[in-house]
């Protein structure tokens, strides 16, 4: 069973966590609804997680909705003390799978205490308000509302940090403005660089950084010159892309995805592969390559 660097971590609230984490998703079902193709892999895939040394775990009640959080109940608790369990909140499923926005302060409200019930625990460590907008990228306008009520959950002693996810620049700053902010999670990976200078502002805070989608919106190209320096390197491409964006800045922490205790393996591996110069050059030109081509 491999294990991930335990020695490379970050802080996450008042947490310290593993910068190779795991995200939930993918164990609902197709289109993150409804139950697991497989229930007993998906609770082996979570186990293997987090014996394999996995202390950062983002999820959330919608996906499903109700089924990641009851798998992570059901495999893990009670949890251990170092497990950082991370969900987040602004949308609902409707009854034909479509993602729907869900930021009335009642939404918010229902949606934390749907999270803590299914999780099975007091209060959530970390809580990310995730805006609703395009698939890849977050519907501008202020976040001050949702924001109010999350900080308002978090007096109550029900949430114990509030993170952002989906935002823009200017969105952070006015959620910062509300109450303190610990994460942000947006699309950014080899391809898909916009947050490079907010990585580096979010560094200098002390605030963490998670990409999601690690390999969405590549070129042919781009693909190309990934699997090039994976094939040179004896590693897949998300070993790769993974390993690139751990390289990035020592703020990213990431949480692939699966279903599949053989593509986890895969995913952990990558905290503890090299990278040399020559790797790296060739990959940092790859955002630069589609305008090129």
């Amino acid at each position: 069973m491999p294990s991930i660097d335990e020695s490379d971590t970050y802080r996450l609230g008042n947490r310290t966590v593993n910068r190779l984490g795991y995200g939930a998703m993918q164990l609902a079902g197709p289109g993150v609804f409804g139950p697991p193709r497989d229930r007993d892999a998906a609770l082996a895939v979570l186990r293997e997680a987090a014996a394999s040394g996995v202390n950062h775990m983002d999820t959330s009640d919608f996906y499903g909705p109700h089924v990641t959080n009851r798998l992570i109940r059901e495999a893990l608790h009670p949890y251990r003390d170092d497990l950082v369990i991370v969900t987040k909140v602004g949308a609902r499923r409707g009854a034909d799978a479509s993602w729907l926005p869900a930021i009335s302060p009642q939404e918010l409200t229902q949606a934390v205490h749907d999270n803590l019930r299914n999780l099975g625990v007091d209060f959530l460590e970390v809580v990310n308000y995730r805006n609703m907008g395009r698939i890849h990228g977050p519907a501008e306008g202020s976040i001050e509302a949702p924001l109010n009520a999350l900080a308002e959950l978090q007096h109550r002693g029900l949430v114990r940090h509030v993170g952002l996810s989906n935002v823009t620049p200017a969105q952070i700053e006015e959620g910062r403005r509300i109450c303190e902010i610990v994460c942000v999670q947006n699309h950014y990976n080899l391809a898909h660089r916009t947050d490079d200078a907010l990585i580096g502002a979010l560094a200098r805070d002390g605030i963490a950084y998670v990409p999601f989608f690690p390999l969405g919106g590549f070129t042919p190209l781009q693909s190309s010159i990934l699997s090039d320096v994976a094939l040179g390197l004896g590693a897949t491409a998300m070993q790769v892309a993974l390993a690139w964006l751990l390289r990035r800045a020592p703020n990213i922490l990431l949480i692939p995805g699966t279903s599949s205790i053989g593509h986890l393996r895969e995913n952990l591996a990558a905290s503890a592969l090299d990278l040399p110069q020559e790797a790296m050059m060739a990959l940092d030109g790859i955002a630069a390559s589609a305008s090129a081509a």
